[in-house]
């Protein structure tokens, strides 16, 4: 098949979660399947930068509204493979990230501190998506599958089939129409809810705005047009297809997916076992597999000990986390359990940036706990992969994770998740209990209830079973690295449902 991939951000060329690692190696894996991808995403600042892509020589006009927008084609290639990317490039609508003045891709420091979204963002990915859907005859690729991800390209199933099935050009309009669509959700919190009058420059009929179709609380719902126009939605793990179902977890969504469950479905993201394997990831000083864990994960730990500035100490159980410091994460589960956990003997280390309220709290910690507790605020790929490897244990206690990464790179890394049960989380990680210690499932520790006393005790049945019995935890180390989250499974279910969708 060939699918046509759009996304606001792809690893190695932008990216501010895990929506970017699924755009960059989910078509990498598809390509390796026979299928022919092409991957669309904005032409950013730090693309620019970068300065790792080619000219098309293809430049059209995009209608937003009354005017006529010029975009340009450029095009690079992903890593390790021949998937093509094009970049969308807009100087005024895309180019304007630049950390040093505090500007991302969808948003900007404001003078009080806080980060705050761009004003037009909603005319901004309009231009992306409708891009997206002008380049096919310009480039006279033509898919089986348009595959949106996340609100920033929730308009795509919507425009196809209200204004590109209509084509004035027929030859162009029937190829249009028989390209099916499929919407991804990788976070329902981020929904792309946008002044109701913003419609206009879409070229949409206002009779789609109603509560069955684009509006949302009086709002234009860029989430809502992908959910409702889409031929199939997925989410990043069946426990999240469930789960946002309810109110709980839907953000408001709920009763528009569960009229559309018939055609809702959820798939875990796998990862890259090229890029995060400990038997020769670039970043360490010690290599390991699931056949022989020790000494080079002893000697990854004593490494990161050092480099942050941790006591080398074997014995003690390091803890590791990688996050965006925000509520999400379980940042305030882990602040109030904190505390009982550093008398557990426990050393910290966390990398992250978000709210500063977080910052501060855990700045206080690390001051409490000089020799215990290490803190990196902002990102770095190479420290990542360091602390993966390192740690002793990986902390995820979140309100909500759609799929998460960071516990499938753990288990890969022999450094095992505590992750509290939902989402992709409750998915990937199996609790380590007598019954699954004696079957050979345990991968992990986790708990079901958000609060702080199930986030410590469960940390406290880990570190009991990291002193008391070791041979049972290099086990449950083996049984975690040994598992399959690669995204070649992935990237099979996700062949299957494109299959599903086509006549």
């Amino acid at each position: 098949m060939r699918i046509a991939l759009a996304a606001s951000e792809v690893i190695g060329f932008a990216k501010t979660g895990g929506l970017a690692d699924v755009c960059g190696a989910l078509p990498v894996a598809l390509e390796k399947l026979g299928h022919e991808v092409a991957v669309f995403m904005p032409m950013y600042e730090t693309v620019r930068r970068a300065g790792n892509y080619e000219p098309t020589g293809i430049s059209y006009p995009v209608p937003i509204g009354p005017y006529q927008v010029w975009v340009t084609l450029y095009k690079s290639i992903l890593p390790h493979s021949r998937v093509p990317v094009y970049f969308i490039a807009n100087h005024e609508n895309f180019e304007r990230d630049n950390p040093s003045y505090g500007r991302g891709i969808y948003q900007f420091q404001g003078s009080d501190g806080n980060k705050k979204d761009y004003p037009d963002n909603s005319s901004r990915f309009l231009l992306l998506t409708r891009a997206v859907l002008e380049s096919f005859p310009q480039m006279g690729f033509w898919p089986d599958v348009f595959h949106t991800n996340d609100w920033q390209t929730g308009l795509g199933p919507v425009l196809l089939r209200e204004l590109y099935d209509r084509h004035p050009n027929l030859n162009w309009a029937r190829q249009y129409q028989k390209i099916r669509t499929l919407f991804t959700i990788h976070n329902i919190a981020y929904q792309g809810n946008f002044w109701k009058h913003d419609l206009n420059a879409t070229h949409l009929g206002w009779n789609l705005f109603n509560y069955r179709q684009l509006e949302f609380h009086d709002m234009l719902s860029y989430l809502k047009a992908g959910i409702v126009f889409a031929d199939r939605v997925n989410t990043v793990s069946p426990t999240y297809a469930m789960e946002i179902q309810t109110p709980y977890y839907g953000y408001g969504m709920q009763s528009i997916l569960t009229a559309h469950a018939d055609k809702l479905s959820g798939i875990v993201n796998g990862i890259d076992y090229h890029i995060w394997d400990p038997s020769n990831d670039k970043f360490l000083s010690g290599h390991y597999d699931a056949e022989n864990i020790l000494p080079g994960k002893a000697e990854c730990k004593r490494s990161i000990q050092v480099e942050l500035g941790l006591q080398v100490d074997d014995q003690a159980p390091l803890v590791g986390m990688v996050a965006r410091l925000v509520s999400q994460k379980g940042l305030d589960l882990v602040l109030d359990a904190m505390w009982g956990m550093m008398d557990l003997g426990i050393q910290f280390i966390v990398l992250g940036e978000g709210d500063q309220r977080y910052h501060q709290a855990l700045s206080y910690l690390r001051e409490r706990y000089p020799n215990r507790v290490a803190l990196q605020f902002g990102f770095d790929e190479s420290l990542a992969h360091r602390i993966e490897a390192g740690v002793d244990m990986f902390l995820m206690p979140s309100l909500y994770e759609p799929s998460g990464l960071n516990q499938l790179y753990s288990m890969r890394y022999g450094s095992l998740p505590i992750v509290r049960a939902t989402g992709g989380l409750a998915d990937t990680v199996t609790d380590t209990t007598d019954q699954s210690l004696a079957n050979g499932t345990a991968t992990g520790f986790s708990f079901p209830a958000y609060n702080w006393q199930s986030l410590l005790d469960t940390t406290r049945r880990a570190v009991c079973l990291y002193h008391d019995r070791r041979d049972l935890w290099q086990q449950v180390q083996r049984n975690a690295m040994r598992e399959d989250w690669s995204w070649n499974r992935s990237a099979k279910s996700y062949a299957s449902l494109y299959e599903s969708m086509m006549d």
